[in-house]
């Protein structure tokens, strides 16, 4: 019989994905609405910065270590990585293709990850045993699968489960309809592989960067800062118009106060609180459910077609990512415990825990 711990653990994971895929669709819906994206950043870590920034005062006075010039330049690269380079190039992405495809290709991080320790040697592989192979064959299914998302439509569309969308996000859009031709398209998921690319060696950096300086809600008080700068110095050459950064009761303000409030408080908790209880691998078999919810929403009230091929090279992605978690689940078996400390990337905790999540809406917390 399920514990009270068990059940709220798989409560605990779909409000999270769930509250995940509703970022997706919000920031979709600003973005063909006029949201400055760079504006979007700024204020979005503002607020994260603002609601970790006490907890980490005071709950981390005792652990937290002095920063010293070389500490501060990897945090500074940290977050150019993880939350300047990766959400601005990925919300170009997303302005080019819809929702679903956003959140079929995040599937793909883990084998990225995987592939970039293995080339730093961070990550041993022994293709001798199954859990070595089921890590290798899934990254390839991984990668596979993307390829097959992006370039291979399969010539057939399937209906809409609505006539016309209940939401119209073209409408009023200053791109409108062009944004969805296939060159776009494969532009667009270019640019989201692109992304997750750099979202990946931003989890490599981090799992390094935290053996240093274990204090996570001051690392993260620290990224949401220097994100914020970034971003505020390349607006001064690419945003210029001062309506961009005007707030006023619409979806963008709506989109800002939820990202920071929702995704940078509530969903860092709970993601949090769940690993602590179940382990890192049991968050991550969630990832694929954001896929799900994100495709139904689109069809229904986006009347998104989905193309034959999407479905194919996301079963593969999906297929993939199971793969490449069992074998970190056999890792975690074989030394006796689910989260070990051992120093490879995708063994250390705080590294886990930033790949069972969505990219886009991480930077502020541990990640997306």
């Amino acid at each position: 019989m399920a514990t009270s711990s068990t059940i709220g653990a798989y409560l605990a994971m779909v409000v999270v994905h769930a509250a995940y895929g509703g970022s997706t669709i919000l920031m979709k819906i600003s973005l063909t609405k006029g949201l400055s994206q760079l504006a979007f950043i700024v204020y979005r870590h503002l607020i994260g910065m603002l609601l970790l920034g006490p907890f980490a005062y005071f709950l981390e006075r005792k652990q937290r270590p002095s920063l010293s010039l070389r500490l501060m330049i990897k945090i500074f690269i940290l977050s150019s990585l993880g939350t300047t380079v990766h959400l601005n190039v990925y919300y170009i992405g997303l302005d080019y293709t819809s929702p679903t495809v956003a959140s079929a290709l995040s599937n793909v991080i883990p084998g990225f990850t995987f592939v970039m320790a293995v080339l730093l040697r961070l990550e041993k592989v022994r293709i001798k045993s199954a859990k070595g192979r089921a890590k290798i064959c899934g990254t390839l299914i991984c990668t596979g699968g993307a390829l097959i998302f992006i370039f291979w439509k399969g010539g057939y569309h399937f209906k809409s489960l609505t006539r016309s969308p209940l939401i119209d996000i073209t409408r009023g859009s200053v791109h409108g309809s062009a944004r969805h031709h296939k060159e776009n398209w494969v532009k667009g998921s270019l640019l989201i592989l692109t992304s997750n690319i750099a979202w990946s060696a931003w989890l490599i950096l981090q799992s390094l960067v935290s053996d240093v300086y274990p204090a996570p809600l001051s690392l993260n008080t620290l990224i949401c800062f220097f994100a914020s700068l970034q971003s505020s110095v390349l607006a001064l050459f690419w945003e210029r118009d001062p309506t961009s950064w005007r707030l006023e009761w619409n979806v963008q303000l709506l989109t800002i106060i939820y990202f920071g409030v929702v995704i940078s408080a509530l969903g860092y908790y709970l993601q949090t609180w769940c690993i602590s209880q179940k382990g890192p691998v049991f968050a991550a078999m969630f990832s694929p459910l954001q896929l799900v919810m994100v495709g139904i929403f689109s069809t229904i009230v986006f009347a998104e077609r989905l193309h034959l091929g999407s479905l194919i090279g996301a079963f593969f992605i999906v297929m993939g990512l199971y793969t490449v978690l069992w074998g970190k689940s056999r890792d975690s078996c074989s030394e006796g415990k689910v989260g070990n400390n051992d120093k490879s990337s995708l063994d250390h905790p705080t590294l886990e825990i930033s790949i069972a999540n969505q990219p886009t809406i991480l930077g502020t917390t541990v990640k997306n």
